[in-house]
C-alpha cells in the first residue's frame, strides 16, 4: 500500500509572511503602550516637578517617592475606596450582563435583534457623550430624574444636588460606569451561550433540574473561561476607570470618589509633582496586577480540583 505524500512545505518567505503582516500592529503597540511604562516608571524615581520639566534636569532619588506615597494616609484611603468601587461595578456589571444575556436566550428572533442593537448603540456611544447626558439627567434644576421621583411622591429630591453629596455621587459613577459596561458583557456572554449543545439543556429539563440547578451544573462549567476572560477585562476597566469620574466629579465632593487614576492625576498637575503622580500610577499597575494574578490563581486552583 503506498503512503499518502506529506503536505508540502511551505517556503521560507512564505512561511514569515503572516509575521510579517501582524508586525506593524504589534510595533505600534509597544511603542504605544511600552514607551509610556517605561518612561513613567523612569519619572517615578526622579525627583521631577514643575522646575525639572522646564529645565530638562531631573536627578535620581530612588524610592524616595515610593516612600512619600505609601507612608501617605490618604494613599491608603484612595486604595481602599478604589477596591470598593472596583467591586462594587464589576459584581453589578457581571450580574446584569448575565441576566440580560439569559434574557435573551428566550426572546424571539426580531426582539432579540432589537435589544442587540440597543446594547450596541449603548456601547459605542463616546464615553464623554453619554456622562454628558447622565450630567443632565442627574442635574439638581430641570433634572428628568429628580423631576420623576417628585412626580413619585418624593419631595425631597426637589432640587436636590446629587454631585453635592458623597454617596449620591458615587452611587450616579456607578450607574453611570455600569450603563456603559453591560453591553459588552452581555454581548459576550450571550455569544458564547449560544454555543451550549441545546442536547444538554433538553436532558436536564427532563431529570426535573430547574433553571437554577440548569445554570449552575451545565451553563456556567462550560462558559467558566469566557465568564473569567469577561471578569478580568471589566476589573481591568473599571480599576482604571478615569474619564467619567473626572468629567463628573473630578474626585468630589471632597475625596469620595477619588480612584487611585484621579488621585494620581490630581497630584501630578495640582501639585506639579509629577514624580509622586508617576508613583502613584505604578503602584497602581502594581496592585491591579496583583490582583489578577491572586484571582487567576484561584481559578486554576479551582480547575486542578475538578
Amino acid at each position: 500500500m503506498q503512503e499518502s505524500n506529506p503536505l508540502p512545505r511551505l517556503p521560507h518567505r512564505q512561511a514569515l509572511w503572516p509575521y510579517f503582516l501582524v508586525a506593524p500592529t504589534v510595533l505600534g503597540g509597544v511603542l504605544l503602550l511600552g514607551y509610556p511604562l517605561v518612561r513613567n516608571l523612569l519619572i517615578s524615581f526622579q525627583r521631577y516637578g514643575l522646575g525639572e520639566l522646564i529645565r530638562g534636569d531631573a536627578p535620581f532619588v530612588g524610592l524616595r517617592n515610593y516612600t512619600t506615597v505609601l507612608s501617605d494616609p490618604e494613599f491608603w484611603e484612595v486604595v481602599h475606596r478604589t477596591l470598593w468601587w472596583t467591586v462594587v461595578n464589576v459584581v453589578l456589571i457581571m450580574v446584569i450582563g448575565t441576566l440580560v444575556a439569559l434574557m435573551m436566550l428566550r426572546l424571539g428572533r426580531w426582539m432579540r435583534i432589537l435589544v442587540t442593537s440597543g446594547l450596541v448603540l449603548a456601547w459605542a456611544s463616546p464615553v464623554i457623550a453619554t456622562t454628558t447626558v447622565f450630567q443632565w439627567l442627574f442635574a439638581s434644576r430641570l433634572g428628568v430624574v429628580n423631576w420623576l421621583l417628585v412626580r413619585l411622591g418624593f419631595e425631597s429630591f426637589e432640587g436636590y444636588s446629587w454631585l453635592a453629596d458623597g454617596p449620591a455621587a458615587f452611587t450616579v459613577l456607578v450607574l453611570l460606569v455600569v450603563w456603559q459596561s453591560v453591553p459588552f458583557a452581555a454581548i459576550t456572554l450571550h455569544s458564547a451561550l449560544l454555543t451550549v449543545p441545546a442536547e444538554l439543556y433538553e436532558s436536564a429539563r427532563l431529570d426535573g433540574a430547574g433553571s437554577r440547578r440548569i445554570f449552575r451544573s451545565i451553563t456556567l462549567p462550560i462558559l467558566r473561561p469566557i465568564f473569567g476572560l469577561v471578569l478580568c477585562l471589566e476589573v481591568i476597566w473599571v480599576f482604571r476607570c478615569f474619564a467619567q469620574i473626572w468629567a463628573v466629579t473630578k474626585g468630589g465632593p471632597g475625596e469620595a470618589t477619588t480612584t487611585l487614576p484621579v488621585y494620581a492625576y490630581r497630584v501630578a498637575q495640582s501639585l506639579h509633582r509629577y514624580d509622586l503622580g508617576a508613583a502613584v500610577s505604578t503602584l497602581t499597575v502594581l496592585l491591579l496586577v496583583a490582583v489578577l494574578i491572586a484571582y487567576f490563581r484561584q481559578l486554576l486552583r479551582q480547575e486542578a480540583d475538578r
